[in-house]
Protein backbone atom coordinates (compact mmCIF):
# COMPACT_ATOMS: atom_id res chain seq x y z
CA UNK A 1 0.00 0.00 0.00
CA UNK A 2 2.91 2.20 -0.46
CA UNK A 3 1.26 3.92 -3.32
CA UNK A 4 -1.80 5.14 -1.33
CA UNK A 5 -1.28 8.24 1.69
CA UNK A 6 -3.45 7.12 4.24
CA UNK A 7 -3.57 10.67 5.75
CA UNK A 8 -4.28 12.37 2.94
CA UNK A 9 -7.03 9.29 2.16
CA UNK A 10 -8.65 10.13 5.75
CA UNK A 11 -8.28 13.88 5.68
CA UNK A 12 -11.78 15.50 6.35
CA UNK A 13 -13.47 12.54 7.57
CA UNK A 14 -15.38 14.19 10.21
CA UNK A 15 -16.93 16.58 7.26
CA UNK A 16 -18.18 13.51 5.16
CA UNK A 17 -19.77 11.68 8.32
CA UNK A 18 -21.18 14.91 8.74
CA UNK A 19 -23.32 15.46 5.81
CA UNK A 20 -24.09 11.44 6.41
CA UNK A 21 -25.37 12.40 9.54
CA UNK A 22 -27.67 15.22 7.81
CA UNK A 23 -29.54 12.13 6.35
CA UNK A 24 -30.12 10.46 9.63
CA UNK A 25 -33.77 11.90 10.33
CA UNK A 26 -34.88 10.80 7.36
CA UNK A 27 -33.89 7.26 7.59
CA UNK A 28 -35.40 7.64 11.41
CA UNK A 29 -38.77 8.68 9.70
CA UNK A 30 -38.65 5.59 7.11
CA UNK A 31 -38.41 3.36 9.97
CA UNK A 32 -42.06 4.23 11.35
CA UNK A 33 -44.78 2.00 9.95
CA UNK A 34 -47.82 4.10 9.62
CA UNK A 35 -50.99 3.39 7.60
CA UNK A 36 -53.48 5.70 5.93
CA UNK A 37 -57.46 5.11 6.48
CA UNK A 38 -57.37 2.39 3.61
CA UNK A 39 -54.44 0.57 5.22
CA UNK A 40 -52.10 2.03 2.90
CA UNK A 41 -48.47 2.29 4.10
CA UNK A 42 -47.59 6.00 4.08
CA UNK A 43 -44.30 7.26 2.47
CA UNK A 44 -42.73 8.52 6.10
CA UNK A 45 -38.88 9.41 4.43
CA UNK A 46 -40.82 11.02 1.40
CA UNK A 47 -42.85 13.68 3.54
CA UNK A 48 -40.08 14.26 5.57
CA UNK A 49 -38.50 15.50 2.33
CA UNK A 50 -41.64 17.16 1.21
CA UNK A 51 -41.79 19.07 4.55
CA UNK A 52 -38.52 20.29 4.26
CA UNK A 53 -38.87 21.73 1.21
CA UNK A 54 -42.09 23.55 2.12
CA UNK A 55 -40.41 25.00 5.34
CA UNK A 56 -37.66 26.39 2.21
CA UNK A 57 -40.41 27.41 0.22
CA UNK A 58 -42.08 29.73 3.27
CA UNK A 59 -38.55 30.96 3.90
CA UNK A 60 -37.80 31.85 -0.12
CA UNK A 61 -41.26 33.75 0.21
CA UNK A 62 -40.32 35.83 3.54
CA UNK A 63 -43.22 33.71 5.00
CA UNK A 64 -41.46 33.06 8.16
CA UNK A 65 -44.43 32.11 10.94
CA UNK A 66 -44.53 28.67 10.21
CA UNK A 67 -46.02 26.16 12.18
CA UNK A 68 -48.02 22.79 12.88
CA UNK A 69 -51.07 24.13 10.91
CA UNK A 70 -49.36 25.28 7.89
CA UNK A 71 -47.61 22.46 7.33
CA UNK A 72 -50.59 20.03 8.28
CA UNK A 73 -53.00 21.89 5.88
CA UNK A 74 -49.47 21.63 3.09
CA UNK A 75 -49.24 17.90 3.56
CA UNK A 76 -52.92 17.25 3.37
CA UNK A 77 -52.91 19.36 0.20
CA UNK A 78 -50.63 17.44 -1.83
CA UNK A 79 -51.08 14.43 -0.79
CA UNK A 80 -54.93 14.48 -0.95
CA UNK A 81 -54.74 11.93 -4.29
CA UNK A 82 -52.57 9.92 -2.47
CA UNK A 83 -53.58 8.86 0.76
CA UNK A 84 -56.89 8.61 2.81
CA UNK A 85 -55.84 10.80 5.96
CA UNK A 86 -58.27 12.58 8.39
CA UNK A 87 -57.09 16.03 9.58
CA UNK A 88 -56.81 15.11 12.72
CA UNK A 89 -54.19 12.00 11.38
CA UNK A 90 -52.30 14.86 8.86
CA UNK A 91 -51.50 17.03 12.21
CA UNK A 92 -50.16 13.97 14.20
CA UNK A 93 -47.92 13.10 11.48
CA UNK A 94 -47.09 16.97 11.16
CA UNK A 95 -46.10 16.72 14.50
CA UNK A 96 -44.07 13.77 14.32
CA UNK A 97 -42.23 15.40 11.31
CA UNK A 98 -41.38 18.30 12.96
CA UNK A 99 -40.02 16.91 16.65
CA UNK A 100 -38.21 14.21 14.20
CA UNK A 101 -35.94 17.07 12.74
CA UNK A 102 -36.11 19.71 16.02
CA UNK A 103 -36.35 17.22 18.98
CA UNK A 104 -38.51 18.10 21.73
CA UNK A 105 -35.95 18.36 24.59
CA UNK A 106 -35.03 21.97 23.04
CA UNK A 107 -31.63 20.17 22.29
CA UNK A 108 -29.67 19.69 18.92
CA UNK A 109 -29.31 16.22 17.43
CA UNK A 110 -26.36 13.62 18.25
CA UNK A 111 -24.66 11.50 15.65
CA UNK A 112 -22.08 9.22 17.16
CA UNK A 113 -19.25 7.88 14.90
CA UNK A 114 -15.85 6.04 14.71
CA UNK A 115 -13.62 8.71 13.01
CA UNK A 116 -10.91 7.10 11.43
CA UNK A 117 -8.58 10.04 10.88
CA UNK A 118 -8.22 10.20 14.80
CA UNK A 119 -8.87 6.70 15.27
CA UNK A 120 -11.54 7.74 18.18
CA UNK A 121 -15.12 7.92 18.62
CA UNK A 122 -16.77 11.33 17.50
CA UNK A 123 -19.94 13.26 18.00
CA UNK A 124 -21.31 15.42 15.46
CA UNK A 125 -24.15 17.62 16.55
CA UNK A 126 -26.54 19.49 13.69
CA UNK A 127 -29.99 21.13 13.85
CA UNK A 128 -32.63 20.63 10.84
CA UNK A 129 -35.31 23.05 11.88
CA UNK A 130 -34.95 25.57 14.78
CA UNK A 131 -37.64 27.42 17.15
CA UNK A 132 -38.20 31.07 14.98
CA UNK A 133 -40.86 32.79 17.22
CA UNK A 134 -43.38 32.12 19.37
CA UNK A 135 -46.87 33.52 19.20
CA UNK A 136 -48.25 34.36 23.45
CA UNK A 137 -52.21 34.96 22.29
CA UNK A 138 -52.72 31.94 20.68
CA UNK A 139 -49.98 29.36 21.67
CA UNK A 140 -48.08 28.84 18.46
CA UNK A 141 -45.05 27.99 18.04
CA UNK A 142 -43.20 28.53 14.78
CA UNK A 143 -40.30 27.33 12.94
CA UNK A 144 -37.55 27.29 10.20
CA UNK A 145 -34.92 25.90 8.71
CA UNK A 146 -31.84 25.56 10.22
CA UNK A 147 -28.28 26.09 8.40
CA UNK A 148 -27.73 21.94 8.58
CA UNK A 149 -31.57 21.85 7.08
CA UNK A 150 -30.34 24.41 4.24
CA UNK A 151 -27.09 22.15 3.97
CA UNK A 152 -28.86 18.86 3.89
CA UNK A 153 -31.62 20.55 1.02
CA UNK A 154 -28.23 21.27 -1.12
CA UNK A 155 -26.84 18.08 -1.03
CA UNK A 156 -30.15 16.59 -2.03
CA UNK A 157 -29.85 19.16 -5.22
CA UNK A 158 -27.83 18.17 -7.89
CA UNK A 159 -24.89 20.18 -9.34
CA UNK A 160 -24.79 19.40 -13.34
CA UNK A 161 -21.45 17.25 -14.17
CA UNK A 162 -20.62 20.35 -17.15
CA UNK A 163 -19.73 22.67 -14.17
CA UNK A 164 -17.91 20.89 -11.80
CA UNK A 165 -14.75 22.03 -13.09
CA UNK A 166 -15.92 25.64 -12.91
CA UNK A 167 -17.04 24.59 -8.53
CA UNK A 168 -13.08 22.61 -8.22
CA UNK A 169 -11.77 26.13 -9.79
CA UNK A 170 -13.26 27.97 -6.92
CA UNK A 171 -12.60 25.39 -3.95
CA UNK A 172 -9.00 25.31 -5.16
CA UNK A 173 -8.41 28.41 -5.56
CA UNK A 174 -9.76 28.86 -1.17
CA UNK A 175 -7.97 26.37 -0.28
CA UNK A 176 -4.86 28.11 -1.82
CA UNK A 177 -5.55 30.88 -0.01
CA UNK A 178 -5.86 29.20 3.18
CA UNK A 179 -2.86 27.12 2.83
CA UNK A 180 -4.44 24.08 2.81
CA UNK A 181 -1.58 22.72 -0.05
CA UNK A 182 -2.65 18.42 0.16
CA UNK A 183 -6.21 19.13 0.15
CA UNK A 184 -5.78 21.82 -3.49
CA UNK A 185 -3.24 18.88 -4.81
CA UNK A 186 -6.33 16.34 -4.31
CA UNK A 187 -9.03 19.20 -5.81
CA UNK A 188 -6.84 19.25 -8.67
CA UNK A 189 -6.40 15.01 -9.14
CA UNK A 190 -10.24 15.54 -8.78
CA UNK A 191 -10.50 17.81 -11.48
CA UNK A 192 -8.51 15.61 -13.51
CA UNK A 193 -10.91 13.01 -13.59
CA UNK A 194 -13.87 15.38 -14.07
CA UNK A 195 -11.92 17.02 -17.39
CA UNK A 196 -11.35 12.96 -18.56
CA UNK A 197 -15.40 12.72 -18.14
CA UNK A 198 -16.26 15.36 -20.23
CA UNK A 199 -14.05 14.05 -22.60
CA UNK A 200 -15.74 10.69 -23.00
CA UNK A 201 -18.88 12.66 -22.74
CA UNK A 202 -17.77 14.63 -26.25
CA UNK A 203 -17.08 11.95 -27.94
CA UNK A 204 -20.25 10.36 -27.42
CA UNK A 205 -21.69 13.82 -27.94
CA UNK A 206 -20.63 12.97 -31.50
CA UNK A 207 -21.66 9.97 -32.61
CA UNK A 208 -25.34 11.55 -31.44
CA UNK A 209 -24.80 14.06 -33.63
CA UNK A 210 -23.82 11.90 -36.51
CA UNK A 211 -26.80 9.41 -35.62
CA UNK A 212 -29.51 11.75 -34.10
CA UNK A 213 -29.93 14.41 -36.05
CA UNK A 214 -33.11 13.83 -38.17
CA UNK A 215 -34.52 17.01 -37.89
CA UNK A 216 -34.22 21.05 -37.96
CA UNK A 217 -35.34 21.37 -34.47
CA UNK A 218 -32.71 18.80 -33.33
CA UNK A 219 -30.04 20.32 -35.29
CA UNK A 220 -30.97 23.80 -33.55
CA UNK A 221 -30.55 21.62 -30.09
CA UNK A 222 -27.36 20.43 -31.05
CA UNK A 223 -25.81 23.41 -32.36
CA UNK A 224 -26.83 25.87 -29.37
CA UNK A 225 -25.59 22.95 -27.13
CA UNK A 226 -22.02 23.36 -28.83
CA UNK A 227 -22.24 27.38 -28.68
CA UNK A 228 -22.75 26.75 -24.99
CA UNK A 229 -20.24 24.25 -24.10
CA UNK A 230 -17.47 26.19 -25.97
CA UNK A 231 -18.40 29.50 -24.48
CA UNK A 232 -18.22 27.74 -21.03
CA UNK A 233 -15.17 25.69 -22.09
CA UNK A 234 -13.91 29.46 -22.63
CA UNK A 235 -14.72 30.85 -19.54
CA UNK A 236 -13.29 27.99 -17.36
CA UNK A 237 -9.62 28.55 -19.54
CA UNK A 238 -9.67 31.58 -18.66
CA UNK A 239 -10.25 30.86 -14.66
CA UNK A 240 -7.28 28.38 -15.71
CA UNK A 241 -4.89 31.05 -16.73
CA UNK A 242 -5.59 33.10 -13.63
CA UNK A 243 -5.05 30.12 -11.32
CA UNK A 244 -2.03 29.61 -12.87
CA UNK A 245 -0.73 33.08 -12.06
CA UNK A 246 -1.99 33.42 -8.82
CA UNK A 247 0.12 29.76 -8.07
CA UNK A 248 2.72 31.15 -9.48
CA UNK A 249 2.83 34.38 -7.42
CA UNK A 250 2.21 32.12 -4.25
CA UNK A 251 5.42 30.58 -5.12
CA UNK A 252 7.12 33.88 -5.22
CA UNK A 253 5.73 34.86 -2.00
CA UNK A 254 7.03 31.43 -0.19
CA UNK A 255 10.70 31.74 -2.04
CA UNK A 256 10.92 35.20 -0.84
CA UNK A 257 10.39 34.25 2.70
CA UNK A 258 12.98 32.94 5.37
CA UNK A 259 13.12 28.94 4.43
CA UNK A 260 12.51 27.14 7.18
CA UNK A 261 11.17 23.43 7.11
CA UNK A 262 7.49 24.49 6.91
CA UNK A 263 8.04 26.68 3.65
CA UNK A 264 10.26 24.34 2.18
CA UNK A 265 7.63 21.36 2.57
CA UNK A 266 5.15 23.79 1.36
CA UNK A 267 7.42 25.02 -1.69
CA UNK A 268 7.72 21.93 -2.62
CA UNK A 269 3.74 21.07 -2.53
CA UNK A 270 3.37 24.50 -4.64
CA UNK A 271 5.28 23.46 -7.30
CA UNK A 272 4.26 20.08 -7.57
CA UNK A 273 0.13 22.05 -7.89
CA UNK A 274 1.71 24.18 -10.60
CA UNK A 275 2.88 21.00 -12.66
CA UNK A 276 0.12 19.42 -11.99
CA UNK A 277 -2.48 21.99 -12.90
CA UNK A 278 -0.69 23.18 -16.03
CA UNK A 279 -1.05 19.29 -17.14
CA UNK A 280 -5.24 19.47 -16.45
CA UNK A 281 -4.68 22.76 -17.85
CA UNK A 282 -3.22 21.40 -21.34
CA UNK A 283 -6.16 18.05 -21.26
CA UNK A 284 -9.14 20.74 -21.24
CA UNK A 285 -7.57 23.12 -23.62
CA UNK A 286 -8.05 19.86 -25.74
CA UNK A 287 -11.51 19.71 -24.92
CA UNK A 288 -11.94 23.70 -26.58
CA UNK A 289 -10.49 22.64 -29.71
CA UNK A 290 -12.72 19.21 -29.60
CA UNK A 291 -16.11 21.71 -28.89
CA UNK A 292 -14.94 23.84 -31.99
CA UNK A 293 -14.02 20.82 -34.01
CA UNK A 294 -17.87 19.23 -33.35
CA UNK A 295 -18.93 22.70 -34.41
CA UNK A 296 -16.66 22.67 -37.81
CA UNK A 297 -17.38 19.23 -38.88
CA UNK A 298 -19.90 17.26 -37.02
CA UNK A 299 -22.72 20.05 -37.17
CA UNK A 300 -21.77 20.27 -40.92
CA UNK A 301 -21.58 17.09 -41.76
CA UNK A 302 -24.93 15.98 -39.78
CA UNK A 303 -26.65 19.15 -41.63
CA UNK A 304 -25.98 17.70 -44.94
CA UNK A 305 -27.07 14.49 -44.14
CA UNK A 306 -30.49 15.95 -43.28
CA UNK A 307 -30.41 17.88 -46.45
CA UNK A 308 -30.00 15.38 -48.33
CA UNK A 309 -32.65 13.02 -46.46
CA UNK A 310 -35.14 15.78 -46.89
CA UNK A 311 -34.58 15.77 -50.78
CA UNK A 312 -34.88 11.84 -50.91
CA UNK A 313 -38.26 11.83 -48.90
CA UNK A 314 -39.72 14.73 -50.75
CA UNK A 315 -42.52 14.15 -52.90
CA UNK A 316 -44.00 16.94 -55.34
CA UNK A 317 -46.92 15.31 -56.52
CA UNK A 318 -47.92 14.48 -52.67
CA UNK A 319 -45.88 17.53 -50.48
CA UNK A 320 -47.22 20.47 -53.47
CA UNK A 321 -49.93 19.60 -55.65
CA UNK A 322 -51.99 17.64 -53.36
CA UNK A 323 -51.56 20.52 -50.88
CA UNK A 324 -52.40 22.77 -53.93
CA UNK A 325 -55.53 21.06 -54.85
CA UNK A 326 -57.14 19.59 -51.87
CA UNK A 327 -57.18 22.60 -49.94
CA UNK A 328 -58.56 25.98 -50.96
CA UNK A 329 -55.70 28.17 -49.50
CA UNK A 330 -56.00 31.63 -49.71
CA UNK A 331 -54.13 33.59 -52.43
CA UNK A 332 -51.22 34.89 -49.86
CA UNK A 333 -50.16 31.22 -48.60
CA UNK A 334 -50.56 29.52 -52.31
CA UNK A 335 -48.03 32.31 -53.48
CA UNK A 336 -45.71 30.83 -50.00
CA UNK A 337 -45.90 27.60 -51.36
CA UNK A 338 -45.13 28.05 -55.49
CA UNK A 339 -42.87 30.80 -54.82
CA UNK A 340 -39.72 28.50 -54.39
CA UNK A 341 -40.37 26.46 -57.59
CA UNK A 342 -40.69 29.83 -60.08
CA UNK A 343 -37.80 30.94 -61.64
CA UNK A 344 -36.23 33.45 -60.83
CA UNK A 345 -36.95 36.61 -62.67
CA UNK A 346 -34.79 37.83 -65.62
CA UNK A 347 -34.89 41.51 -67.36
CA UNK A 348 -32.61 42.13 -70.72
CA UNK A 349 -31.36 45.50 -70.00
CA UNK A 350 -28.96 47.53 -72.31
CA UNK A 351 -26.87 50.30 -70.55
CA UNK A 352 -25.45 53.19 -72.55
CA UNK A 353 -22.35 52.86 -70.47
CA UNK A 354 -21.52 49.85 -72.97
CA UNK A 355 -20.68 52.19 -75.65
CA UNK A 356 -17.66 53.16 -73.47
CA UNK A 357 -16.85 49.56 -72.71
CA UNK A 358 -13.28 48.34 -74.11
CA UNK A 359 -13.92 47.06 -78.05
CA UNK A 360 -12.09 44.00 -79.58
CA UNK A 361 -10.38 44.74 -82.60
CA UNK A 362 -10.29 42.55 -85.09
CA UNK A 363 -7.91 43.09 -88.36
CA UNK A 364 -9.93 43.05 -91.15
CA UNK A 365 -8.89 41.10 -94.27
CA UNK A 366 -10.07 40.54 -97.97
CA UNK A 367 -12.50 38.31 -98.70
CA UNK A 368 -10.76 36.29 -100.64
CA UNK A 369 -8.12 35.25 -98.10
CA UNK A 370 -10.68 34.12 -95.32
CA UNK A 371 -11.87 31.72 -98.35
CA UNK A 372 -8.43 29.84 -97.93
CA UNK A 373 -8.82 28.37 -94.78
CA UNK A 374 -9.31 24.34 -94.84
CA UNK A 375 -13.04 23.59 -94.50
CA UNK A 376 -13.77 20.68 -91.67
CA UNK A 377 -14.14 16.97 -93.08
CA UNK A 378 -16.46 14.58 -92.18
CA UNK A 379 -15.40 12.42 -88.54
CA UNK A 380 -14.72 8.91 -90.58
CA UNK A 381 -15.32 7.31 -86.80
CA UNK A 382 -18.63 9.39 -86.39
CA UNK A 383 -19.60 8.01 -89.67
CA UNK A 384 -18.41 4.75 -88.95
CA UNK A 385 -20.69 4.79 -85.43
CA UNK A 386 -23.59 5.69 -87.81
CA UNK A 387 -23.36 2.83 -90.24
CA UNK A 388 -22.72 0.00 -86.83
CA UNK A 389 -26.02 1.77 -84.91
CA UNK A 390 -27.77 1.81 -88.10
CA UNK A 391 -27.29 -1.88 -88.62
CA UNK A 392 -28.28 -2.91 -84.97
CA UNK A 393 -31.41 -0.60 -85.28
CA UNK A 394 -32.76 -2.55 -88.03
CA UNK A 395 -31.74 -6.15 -85.98
CA UNK A 396 -33.73 -4.73 -83.45
CA UNK A 397 -37.02 -3.83 -85.84
CA UNK A 398 -36.57 -7.40 -87.50
CA UNK A 399 -36.68 -9.16 -84.06
CA UNK A 400 -39.68 -6.98 -82.92
CA UNK A 401 -42.09 -7.28 -86.22
CA UNK A 402 -41.45 -10.93 -85.89
CA UNK A 403 -42.56 -11.40 -81.95
CA UNK A 404 -45.34 -8.75 -83.25
CA UNK A 405 -46.51 -11.36 -85.99
CA UNK A 406 -46.69 -14.27 -83.60
CA UNK A 407 -48.36 -12.26 -81.15
CA UNK A 408 -45.74 -12.46 -78.48
CA UNK A 409 -45.47 -8.85 -78.06
CA UNK A 410 -47.51 -5.52 -78.66
CA UNK A 411 -46.02 -3.48 -76.09
CA UNK A 412 -42.60 -3.01 -75.06
CA UNK A 413 -42.95 -4.65 -71.70
CA UNK A 414 -43.98 -7.80 -73.65
CA UNK A 415 -41.22 -7.84 -75.57
CA UNK A 416 -38.75 -7.22 -72.80
CA UNK A 417 -39.97 -10.19 -70.81
CA UNK A 418 -39.33 -12.23 -74.07
CA UNK A 419 -36.21 -11.19 -74.56
CA UNK A 420 -35.25 -11.33 -70.81
CA UNK A 421 -35.88 -15.21 -71.51
CA UNK A 422 -34.23 -15.41 -75.42
CA UNK A 423 -31.29 -12.53 -75.54
CA UNK A 424 -30.86 -10.40 -72.04
CA UNK A 425 -27.91 -9.70 -73.17
CA UNK A 426 -29.30 -7.23 -75.42
CA UNK A 427 -31.24 -5.56 -72.41
CA UNK A 428 -27.93 -4.51 -71.47
CA UNK A 429 -27.29 -2.43 -74.52
CA UNK A 430 -27.75 1.14 -74.38
CA UNK A 431 -28.85 1.99 -78.04
CA UNK A 432 -31.76 -0.64 -77.18
CA UNK A 433 -33.24 2.05 -75.23
CA UNK A 434 -31.73 4.95 -77.45
CA UNK A 435 -33.93 3.69 -80.38
CA UNK A 436 -37.46 3.48 -78.65
CA UNK A 437 -36.65 6.80 -77.47
CA UNK A 438 -36.27 7.68 -80.83
CA UNK A 439 -38.90 5.61 -82.82
CA UNK A 440 -41.58 7.35 -79.80
CA UNK A 441 -40.20 10.88 -80.18
CA UNK A 442 -40.90 10.71 -84.26
CA UNK A 443 -44.17 8.34 -84.17
CA UNK A 444 -45.77 7.65 -86.40
CA UNK A 445 -43.36 6.56 -88.65
CA UNK A 446 -43.39 5.23 -92.15
CA UNK A 447 -40.52 3.98 -94.34
CA UNK A 448 -42.01 6.36 -97.44
CA UNK A 449 -42.01 9.28 -95.37
CA UNK A 450 -38.06 8.63 -94.33
CA UNK A 451 -37.19 8.43 -97.69
CA UNK A 452 -38.82 11.90 -98.86
CA UNK A 453 -37.21 13.79 -95.90
CA UNK A 454 -33.63 12.45 -95.18
CA UNK A 455 -32.85 8.93 -96.87
CA UNK A 456 -29.48 8.82 -95.00
CA UNK A 457 -30.91 8.75 -91.47
CA UNK A 458 -29.77 5.85 -89.49
CA UNK A 459 -33.74 4.67 -88.94
CA UNK A 460 -33.79 3.99 -92.55
CA UNK A 461 -32.80 0.33 -92.46
CA UNK A 462 -35.04 -0.17 -89.45
CA UNK A 463 -38.11 0.88 -91.06
CA UNK A 464 -37.68 -0.27 -94.18
CA UNK A 465 -38.58 -3.64 -92.23
CA UNK A 466 -42.04 -2.16 -91.52
CA UNK A 467 -42.45 -1.86 -95.64
CA UNK A 468 -45.76 0.11 -96.51
CA UNK A 469 -46.93 -0.13 -92.89
CA UNK A 470 -46.84 2.47 -90.83
CA UNK A 471 -45.76 2.04 -87.14
CA UNK A 472 -47.02 3.58 -83.96
CA UNK A 473 -46.05 4.24 -80.78
CA UNK A 474 -47.84 5.64 -77.24
CA UNK A 475 -46.22 5.40 -73.84
CA UNK A 476 -47.68 4.55 -70.60
CA UNK A 477 -47.16 5.13 -66.89
CA UNK A 478 -45.65 2.32 -66.15
CA UNK A 479 -41.87 2.11 -65.82
CA UNK A 480 -40.23 -0.76 -66.90
CA UNK A 481 -36.39 -1.32 -64.94
CA UNK A 482 -34.50 -4.44 -66.37
CA UNK A 483 -31.05 -3.50 -66.13
CA UNK A 484 -29.63 -1.27 -63.36
CA UNK A 485 -28.78 1.36 -65.51
CA UNK A 486 -30.99 1.61 -67.55
CA UNK A 487 -35.02 2.46 -67.02
CA UNK A 488 -37.26 3.34 -69.36
CA UNK A 489 -41.54 3.54 -69.78
CA UNK A 490 -43.53 1.25 -71.47
CA UNK A 491 -44.69 1.63 -74.57
CA UNK A 492 -47.76 0.42 -76.61
CA UNK A 493 -47.00 -0.56 -79.74
CA UNK A 494 -49.29 -1.02 -83.41
CA UNK A 495 -48.07 -2.09 -86.90
CA UNK A 496 -51.21 -0.71 -89.78
CA UNK A 497 -51.64 -0.08 -93.05
CA UNK A 498 -50.60 3.33 -94.10
CA UNK A 499 -53.10 4.87 -96.51
CA UNK A 500 -51.90 8.01 -98.43
CA UNK A 501 -54.25 10.99 -98.14
CA UNK A 502 -53.79 12.43 -101.19
CA UNK A 503 -54.76 16.98 -101.12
Amino acid sequence: MESINLEDLTSGYKDRMRRLALLDPLVELERKRLTDGGGKLIDMRGIGMLTLLFFFERRLTRKYKTGVIHLTKFLQEITRDTYKIERPAMERIARTMITTFRPSTGKKRQFTFFNWETKQEGKIEYSILKDNDFDAKTQTQYYALDEDGLELLFATKEFYSEFQISINQLLLKQQIKKGEFHGALRQIREMELDVDTLRENMEKMKLEILRSIVSEETFERYKKLLADTYLRFEREDEEFKALNQFIKETRDTLYTKDIKQKEQTSYQLIIKIAKELESVHYEHARLLELTAELQRTALATAQESLYYTGIQSFNFDQDIVSMILSKPLPPGKMKGIIHPFLRVEENRMWSPLSVFAEQNIVEERPEREAETFAEISEDNEEATYRKWIAVKYAELMKKFIYSYENNQANTLKQWMDLLEKTDPEILKMRYFYSFWLMMHQYSPLTYSELEEHDGQTILKNALHQIGSKQIIIEETAEILDYDPKYSIQNMKITLEEHINELS
